[in-house]
């Protein structure tokens, strides 16, 4: 019975990811059927923690996230939760020895959202690190299923597709995120004058952690490679639609790549990689 409730609660795992995040469920189909559940698993984790940061504003988001810190460690320890997502979530931490460091960086990125709202150099490479580049270390021990030697060679290229995606994501969610949340993500950004200089030196920032990430993503189990490769590529089109928009348009809208771009993106990923062209 232990087996079915644990099943029961990658369920609810796969249900978050699938009803937050359509395009990032896309990419897990993509994956070997043996790496659903994990990271359904992780993602289900690191939304619910986002959520408590980013959506509840009428309570004390501080308590929240120390509870919710307090309830994963114990969950981990003692192997169970009856909070379904802290449960699948012990379930692939434990599976995969994902390191506890891995998991305090990113929860203490998610502090960071309660207490700053501009980010200098130092805060900034930390908030990265920690909301996005152990994400995808997480995601790599489920790849490498304990081949340690192939974990360590790959993580430089986990983390900087983890950093690419976020970075691209602040620049999607620019007005959202200052004009909601008063958060200024990008040091010594002015979002008042927000130019195409600033905006250039951004992007090109960006575009080295995707040349980087590429190199990672090659040499990925193939079980896992499809997958990888196609959140790389839908993001590398988001990055290019951004690129190719003014400064005031991206301070003014969210910009996004349609469903029917998606699937276009979805087929052409599939043939390049049954054809060995990843």
């Amino acid at each position: 019975m232990f087996d079915l409730f644990t099943k029961t609660t990658l369920k609810c795992s796969e249900i978050v990811t699938k009803s937050y995040s359509t395009s990032f469920s896309l990419g897990i189909r993509m994956f070997d059927e043996s790496l659903h559940k994990p990271i359904y698993a992780i993602y289900g984790f690191v939304r619910y923690a986002d959520e408590i940061v980013d959506t509840f504003h009428d309570h004390d988001k501080k308590n929240l996230l120390d509870r919710f810190r307090a309830d994963t460690y114990a969950a981990i320890e003692q192997k169970l939760s009856l909070n379904p997502i802290l449960h699948s979530f012990q379930w692939v931490v434990n599976r995969y020895q994902i390191e506890r460091e891995l998991i305090d960086a990113f929860l203490h990125s998610m502090e960071m959202d309660l207490y700053f709202h501009e980010y200098n150099d130092e805060r900034y490479q930390e908030y990265i690190y920690g909301s996005a580049e152990v994400v995808g270390l997480m995601c790599l021990r489920v790849f490498c299923d304990g081949d340690n030697e192939m974990y360590q060679r790959l993580k430089p290229a986990a983390c900087s597709l983890g950093s690419a995606f976020q970075k691209v994501n602040f620049l999607r969610d620019m007005k959202s995120d200052y004009h909601e949340r008063g958060r200024v993500y990008f040091p010594g950004v002015d979002y008042n004058r927000f130019d195409g200089d600033a905006k250039r030196a951004i992007e090109a920032d960006i575009q080295k952690d995707f040349d980087n990430a590429y190199k990672g993503i090659v040499q990925l189990p193939k079980k896992a490679r499809l997958g990888v490769y196609l959140a790389y590529v839908y993001y590398l089109r988001l990055f290019r639609k951004i690129q190719a928009a003014a400064p005031a348009k991206v301070l003014s809208e969210r910009i996004r790549v349609s469903d029917k771009r998606k699937i276009y993106l979805l087929a052409e990923s599939y043939f390049k990689h049954q054809l060995n062209y990843i």
